[in-house]
């Protein structure tokens, strides 16, 4: 069952590496790629790029690998447990299979591949909080223009497209007074937060397309009138146009609404990604379709309304898919993976390596 797989996934979720505090994680990695014959190291930001050289063919195109060394919180204390094929968290936190169990994905299949391409792998940091290192790649540094994201949970979907993202940061400043002497002197910055709330178009509005607020805070003391709060909201589309629309209309009200309550308001805005869409028959799909179809599934292309560092690769001219981990119940407690997932994403992987490098001797 892959069980050196298995059991370096266990002992990676095992170090700490929430969003911001990767850096043992990362370098653990680091050793690890040096270990099976790549070469690694960190760029300023301090994601991670390994680099390994062809096996099994000639004059191959070289291959993106992409995932992220960053888990949710809690993600602390992970201690997994494996019982009845099936790997989950022994306490209150997250496993970590997102994005761990990719990555042993891959380490394995790059242990076992008869055949692989040149591989250029980015292992990115602090992407669940806002693609952050991805975003800090200088991508003149890579020569592959096509790629693979191991960060899809589902192995029978393929991600062919993503949303355009804008984060919506409110600030909100009234007046403070006491509630009960003499209210009629403050300005409560909680109800004019709540009034720009409620202004708001949120949910899913249409097939593409949703908006929420997601955190509130606000005041002190129940006894008084708050003089401040801020609230996080967002919203996506597939359609970029239509996100960037529905911000600058999110914006207005927000601004208007709770100005007319007598607040101060500051609201930042903040294009995260950009929508983007690969071709369903593009190569890097038709590839991994045939590569999963080899370990018995019928895989889909699919758009996805979340987000993940193949936008901002796609967005920089890399084609990149995003194929399954076979991840589940992700960024919640009751996280879990199936061995059998695992050992067919592997299998799945090392496919996807033996079509990339067989292209050329089939010419």
């Amino acid at each position: 069952m892959s069980e050196t797989m298995i059991r370096q996934f266990m002992e990676m979720v095992r170090i700490d590496s929430e969003s911001g505090e990767e850096a043992a994680f990362l370098a653990y990695l680091r050793e690890e790629f040096i270990r099976l014959g790549g070469t690694a190291g960190t760029d300023a930001y301090g994601n991670l790029i390994a680099r390994f050289a062809e096996k099994g063919c000639s004059g191959c195109d070289p291959v993106m690998i992409s995932c992220h060394g960053d888990t949710v919180q809690p993600g602390k204390g992970i201690e997994p447990v494996l019982k009845d094929g099936i790997i989950r968290s022994g306490g209150d936190t997250i496993l970590g299979a997102d994005d761990k169990a990719g990555i042993a994905e891959l380490l394995e299949a790059i242990r076992t591949a008869p055949v692989r391409p040149p591989l250029e792998i980015v292992i990115s940091r602090q992407e669940e909080v806002g693609l952050l290192g991805v975003k800090q790649l200088d991508y003149s540094q890579f020569s592959a223009r096509k790629g693979y994201l191991l960060d899809n949970d589902v192995l029978d979907t393929i991600i062919i497209g993503g949303p355009s993202y804008f984060a919506i940061d409110v600030t909100i400043k009234g007046k403070a007074a006491h509630a009960g002497m003499e209210p009629e002197k403050g300005i409560s910055a909680i109800t004019a937060a709540a009034r720009a709330i409620s202004a708001l178009r949120l949910g899913r509005l249409d097939e593409e397309t949703t908006a929420n607020v997601g955190v509130i805070r606000g005041g002190l003391i129940r006894n008084g009138v708050p003089d401040h709060a801020e609230f996080l909201a967002e919203c996506r589309s597939l359609s970029h146009e239509k996100a960037e629309a529905l911000a600058a209309e999110m914006e207005r009200i927000i601004r208007e609404e709770a100005g007319a309550e007598g607040a101060v308001v500051t609201v930042t805005v903040d294009n995260k990604c950009r929508a983007v869409q690969i071709s369903p028959d593009s190569e890097v799909v038709r590839t991994a379709q045939q590569a999963l179809k080899t370990v018995g599934i019928e895989a889909t292309p699919v758009f996805m309304t979340g987000f993940t560092d193949a936008s901002i690769h796609n967005n920089n001219g890399i084609v990149m898919a995003g194929v399954g981990i076979g991840a589940n119940n992700e960024h919640s407690t009751d996280e879990f993976i199936a061995v059998a997932d695992m050992v067919t994403a592997k299998d799945m992987i090392i496919e996807i390596f033996r079509l990339s490098g067989e292209k050329l001797l089939e010419k």
